[in-house]
C-alpha cells in the first residue's frame, strides 16, 4: 500500500526513501513533459526557488525534514510576505516511523472577539475588503509556535542555525518575483495606506519586478526569534507591537499580549482514506477543510471504472467537476472548527454516504444542486 500525503500546508517526510517526481506523461495533458527527478537522501519542494534551496542547504547540513521545513517557511515569510509569515498559521502533515499525524497551527481569534465585529452599524455585513483591512481580521498567529513544536520532535540542527537564510535574505536583500510585483500593484491603495508603503511603494510607486526588496526590521525580528526562541513572539515586545497593531484605527481589533501568551498548538489525526484499495491518501483535517473534501472527492470517483476516466477523454473532467460540486457542497454545510462544532468527517467519508451520493452523478450532463 502506498502512502500519498496532500499538500494541504506544510508536509514533513521522516522515513527515508526514494523519492520521484514527473510532470504528466507526453501528451497526456497538453502540459510540457519535465524530466524524472530522483533523490536517494532528500528532496524538498517550496513555493520559491529560494526556500527550496534554503531547505537543501538545511538537508546538507544534516539537518531534519522537520529543519529543512523551518527553514523554508522563515524564507518564503521574506520572499513571499504577501503569502506567507510569522504572522499567520499553519497545518503541518508528519509522517514518520510512529505513522502520520498533524499539528494545527492556523490562527485564533481573540477572546474580545463577537459576532458582531465584521458588521457596521446598520448591521449589515461590511465590504469584504474593508472587514480584512481591519484590526478585526487579526488572530493570534501560530506559524511560529508550530515551528517550535516541529524542532523540539524531529529538529537535529540548533534552532538559530535555522534562520540564517532568511535573516541573509531580508538584510541583503533579493529580487523581487513577478508574482510579488503582481500582488503590491494590485494592493497598492492598501498598502499606501498602512506601514509597509515605505517597503514596497517607495517614492509611491510599487516595486517592479527583478528590484531589490530589503527588509532590515523583519530580519531584526527574526534575529530575536533565533536568539530567544519561539516565546520571544508570545509575550515581551513583539507581542506587544503585534497587539498595539490590531488595536489601531480607523476599526480596532480586541487582539491583546494575553490572546498570543495563550495560544497553543494542537495536535490532531491525519484524514486519510484508500482510493482504489492501493492508495492511503492522508491529510489535514478540521479545521481544514482539505482532506475531507479531496477525500469524498477521491471517493466518489473510485465508483466509477479506471476506463472512464482517461485524460484524453472529456469523462473524467466531467467526473471530476461533479464530484467536486457535492463535496464542496458538503464543505459548506458540515465542515468547521471541530472546537467549536462538532464535525462528522466519519460520516462525510463512510463508503454507504459516498455510493449514495455517487448516484447524483449523472455520466452526461451537470446536475441541478446540492
Amino acid at each position: 500500500m502506498r502512502l500519498i500525503p496532500l499538500a494541504l500546508a506544510l508536509i514533513l517526510s521522516l522515513s527515508p526513501a526514494l523519492a520521484q517526481t514527473r510532470a504528466d506523461p507526453e501528451g497526456a495533458s497538453g502540459v510540457a513533459p519535465k524530466p524524472l527527478a530522483t533523490a536517494r537522501t532528500h528532496v524538498i519542494a517550496a513555493a520559491h526557488p529560494l526556500a527550496a534551496e534554503a531547505g537543501r542547504t538545511i538537508l546538507r547540513q544534516g539537518g531534519s525534514a522537520a529543519d529543512a521545513a523551518i527553514a523554508a517557511l522563515l524564507v518564503l515569510n521574506v520572499v513571499e510576505p504577501q503569502s506567507s509569515g510569522i504572522g499567520g498559521g499553519a497545518f503541518a502533515l508528519v509522517h514518520s516511523a510512529a505513522g502520520v499525524t498533524s499539528l494545527d497551527a492556523r490562527e485564533t481569534a481573540p477572546a474580545g472577539a463577537t459576532p458582531a465585529m465584521f458588521l457596521g452599524a446598520d448591521g449589515a455585513p461590511l465590504p469584504f475588503l474593508e472587514a480584512v483591512a481591519s484590526g478585526h481580521s487579526v488572530g493570534a498567529p501560530g506559524l511560529v509556535r508550530l515551528m517550535e513544536a516541529l524542532h523540539a520532535r524531529h529538529g537535529k540542527l540548533p534552532w538559530p542555525d535555522l534562520f540564517v537564510p532568511a535573516i541573509g535574505l531580508a538584510r541583503v536583500g533579493f529580487p523581487v518575483s513577478p508574482r510579488l510585483a503582481e500582488s503590491i500593484k494590485r494592493y497598492r491603495d492598501r498598502l499606501a495606506a498602512s506601514d509597509a508603503a515605505v517597503l514596497f511603494l517607495p517614492g509611491g510607486e510599487p516595486l517592479a519586478e527583478g528590484a531589490i526588496l530589503a527588509n532590515p526590521a523583519l530580519a531584526d525580528s527574526l534575529q530575536i526569534l533565533a536568539r530567544q526562541g519561539a516565546q520571544a513572539l508570545y509575550s515581551g515586545p513583539l507581542a506587544d507591537a503585534i497587539a498595539a497593531g490590531a488595536a489601531r484605527e480607523p476599526r480596532p481589533g480586541t487582539l491583546t499580549a494575553a490572546d498570543l501568551a495563550a495560544y497553543e498548538v494542537k495536535e490532531r489525526p491525519a484524514v486519510c482514506i484508500l482510493y482504489r484499495i492501493r492508495f492511503r491518501v492522508c491529510g489535514m483535517g478540521p479545521p481544514s477543510s482539505g482532506a475531507t473534501t479531496v477525500g469524498q472527492i477521491l471517493g466518489l470517483l473510485g465508483r466509477f471504472k479506471p476506463d472512464e476516466m482517461t485524460l484524453e477523454g472529456a469523462r473524467l473532467w466531467h467526473l471530476f467537476a461533479e464530484a467536486s460540486r457535492l463535496a464542496y457542497a458538503d464543505r459548506a454545510q458540515y465542515l468547521a472548527d471541530p472546537d467549536q462544532v462538532r464535525v462528522p468527517v466519519r460520516g462525510l467519508l463512510d463508503p454507504g454516504y459516498l455510493a449514495d451520493r455517487a448516484h447524483l452523478i449523472s455520466g452526461f450532463q451537470a446536475g441541478p444542486g446540492k
